[in-house]
């Protein structure tokens, strides 16, 4: 089975790949990092969704800053809490005393060419560790994250919010050598949950009636801001690879991190050119390949199968049949 350590901000989406790791992966640990609210808030809902699912996994805090801009968090979206929707338990563990950064670099060291490292938030703990720890891109199985975009932004027009947090930590990533998975708002825009869905959980147990309202606020939020009818699902899906990679395509190509200061800071420029290896004077040549960037998705079949694994979810802790 899969080993995977989870990097993220919870979040309602990040809520979700939380439960559907533990359901079909062996998730080794949990790092928090600032992003859709405080490092502060993060951290105590990462601990209050493992109180939640049942699961003893490791948590561990991360950084309340980005490498160089100051932090912009997204509550606008996500809500005061940065899980709004839904009462979750009060936590029933605490933090482990390693910082995110060493935490990540020692559960490398540990599960050496096996462990896949999800960033879903902004790519400062991965940036750090890869600084401390220069062997830690050669330790890892890869590194399958969500963020970018190959087509319009959320935070910008180019821009997605992970990305453009921190550009600087996530082209240190994009450039670390190791194998690398990018699902960006092109492809999970396309992963969402409907109203239809929120009815089903509703009608569920206490941890899908707990998705249900977490959802709910979701969609709203997103159907007034970026005018949405459903609550993307953007998280998940960068541990498709390793749970149902059929259903999601990827493109083998370069990308790039705009670092600048205008309107394109944060870009994540793929490049789809099929360029021969002739130098012309006014093309700029392709850089080396470095991701698989996803490119299509049967958003349906992938709604559907996330729905089973929070449907599933026993109320007593642990996903039934898992």
């Amino acid at each position: 089975m899969t080993k995977v350590l989870i990097d993220c901000d919870p979040g309602h989406d990040d809520a979700t790949a939380i439960l559907y790791a533990a359901h079909h992966l062996d998730l080794v640990g949990i790092t928090t990092v600032y992003g859709n609210q405080s490092v502060e808030k993060t951290t105590r809902n990462a601990l209050s969704l493992t109180a939640l699912l049942g699961i003893d996994v490791p948590v561990a805090r991360g950084c309340e800053q980005p490498l160089l801009r100051p932090f912009r968090h997204g509550g606008d979206v996500h809500g005061k809490t940065g899980i709004d929707g839904a009462e979750l338990p009060a936590p029933r563990q605490d933090v482990v005393d390693s910082h995110a950064v060493d935490f990540i670099i020692e559960t490398a060291r540990r599960y050496r060419d096996e462990l896949v490292l999800c960033p879903i938030g902004p790519f400062t703990n991965v940036a750090l560790a890869m600084r401390k720890e220069p062997r830690l891109a050669g330790w890892l199985r890869g590194i399958s994250c969500m963020g970018g975009t190959t087509q319009v932004g959320n935070t910008t027009p180019v821009a997605e919010f992970n990305i453009w947090s921190d550009p600087e930590a996530a082209d240190i990533v994009f450039r670390c050598g190791a194998p690398l998975w990018m699902v960006g708002l092109n492809v999970t825009r396309q992963v969402g949950i409907t109203t239809h869905d929120i009815e089903r959980l509703e009608a569920g147990g206490l941890v899908a009636r707990t998705y249900g309202g977490l959802f709910g606020f979701f969609r709203q939020r997103l159907s007034e801001i970026h005018g949405l009818s459903t609550a993307s699902l953007h998280d998940p899906c960068a541990l498709v690879p390793f749970i149902a990679p059929e259903l999601i395509t990827y493109a083998n190509c370069p990308v790039e991190i705009e670092l600048g200061d205008g309107l394109t800071r944060g870009m994540t420029v793929c490049d789809f050119r099929n360029l021969t290896t002739a130098k012309l004077e006014n093309i700029r040549a392709r850089a080396t390949t470095n991701c698989q960037v996803a490119i299509s998705v049967d958003g349906r079949a992938l709604v559907d199968h996330i729905m089973e694994a929070i449907v599933g979810w026993g109320d007593a802790g642990g996903a039934i049949g898992a």
